[in-house]
């Protein structure tokens, strides 16, 4: 199979599809790969390393997704590039097609077989794909947080481990997953005072045993988070419910209540958002600020930290390539955690999360 990797093209985005070490497992099996020319360079990684590990040049992405079987990317496709999408071709990246009805409808129109890395499950219920930069995410969440809690980026003006004779930062993240754990962890690495919520008892139960009294777990409910919010400095939101929007758990009326300056970082961005003010935003101008609250709402975080988060994502991704083009889509038959990736195919959105989020109205190819 002819794989291809083009450049990602959304703002400040600089992790790749494929790394030059997966590039030599694909070649080593009898596959050819076409990577855009540069493709590596904002992670570190140059043409040469490509070509020794046996991937070939293309110097355009039209090349690209005129030539390649499949495509493997990072982020959603923009719409100059699911327009260039063909139904012999498979699409193999993150999608988060429950909040872009557009992306969906472009892609149902292409007639790929589209297949998001965020829905595909393994054996213990988990998701695999999605947890890598979820660990980065949530890590850097905290970064961030602390970062704009500092009084040049409209925050408190507060450190967030304070020092001798002052308080740390009052940190409340939502959701004890992937995210909400490595949040958990980078807080109380840097000295605030953590709590978690979650609606999972026995999620609640782990996190007791892992982080002891380092933490201090909370029962999610409305009226619960909207008492907290009202003392914290920083927020985080790590929601998740696969494939599906994320629920609104912070309104704008209940901004009022906050601290002037506090901050809300929305992980769960790319599924929609899980504060009511939340727009998605960009590593150039990653915040907002709504009624004296920094909202910090980047698409895609880990991008920053590209050469950690790409080699994090190959790790993952890799061994479901390998089988992608050693059997192209009949793959899908063989793994049922591989197809339950499977977001579009033939023309249709084939997940029941997207379509129950998107509507009927979607389905119009």
């Amino acid at each position: 199979m002819l794989i291809g990797v083009p450049k990602e093209i959304k703002t400040r985005e600089f992790r790749v599809g494929l790394v030059p070490s997966s590039v030599s497992e694909l070649v080593s099996r009898g596959h050819q790969v076409l990577v855009e020319t540069n493709l590596g360079a904002g992670m570190g990684a140059s043409d040469e390393e490509y070509t020794a590990a046996g991937a070939e040049i293309a110097t355009t992405a039209a090349e690209i997704f005129t030539k390649a079987n499949m495509i493997v990317k990072v982020k959603e496709p923009q719409p100059n590039e699911w327009t260039q999408l063909s139904p012999e071709q498979i699409l193999f990246t993150y999608l988060h097609l429950a909040a872009d009805k557009a992306q969906a409808n472009g892609l149902a129109k292409s007639g790929c077989a589209a297949i998001a890395y965020e829905t595909i499950t393994d054996g213990a219920g988990g998701l695999p794909l999605l947890a890598p930069m979820s660990e980065v995410a949530g890590r850097l969440a905290v970064i961030e947080g602390a970062c704009h809690l500092k009084a040049n980026f409209g925050g408190r003006g507060i450190l967030i481990s304070g020092v001798p004779g002052t308080a740390p930062a009052e940190v409340i993240v939502i959701g004890g997953g992937v995210v909400g754990v490595n949040a958990a962890k980078m807080a109380v690495g840097l000295g605030a005072r953590v709590t978690v919520f979650d609606r999972s008892v026995p999620r609640l139960r782990y996190l007791s045993d892992i982080f002891g009294s380092s933490i201090t777990t909370s029962y999610s409910s409305s009226s619960v988070i909207a008492e907290a919010i009202k003392t914290a400095d920083l927020v985080i939101g790590a929601v998740l419910i696969p494939g599906a929007v994320a629920p609104k758990l912070i309104t704008r009326a209940q901004l009022s209540t906050m601290r002037q300056g506090a901050v809300l970082v929305d992980v769960a961005i790319d599924q929609g958002g899980c504060f009511e003010t939340s727009r998605a935003t960009t590593h150039d101008e990653p915040t907002f600020i709504v009624d004296k609250i920094v909202h910090y709402c980047v698409a895609n975080m880990p991008g920053s930290v590209p050469r950690t988060s790409s080699e994090a994502l190959n790790n993952a991704t890799l061994p479901y390539v390998l089988a992608l083009a050693d059997s192209g889509i009949a793959a899908l038959d063989n793994d049922v955690h591989l197809a339950n990736g499977l977001n579009v195919m033939g023309g249709k959105i084939v997940y029941q999360a997207v379509l129950d989020a998107l509507g009927k109205e979607a389905l119009f190819v």
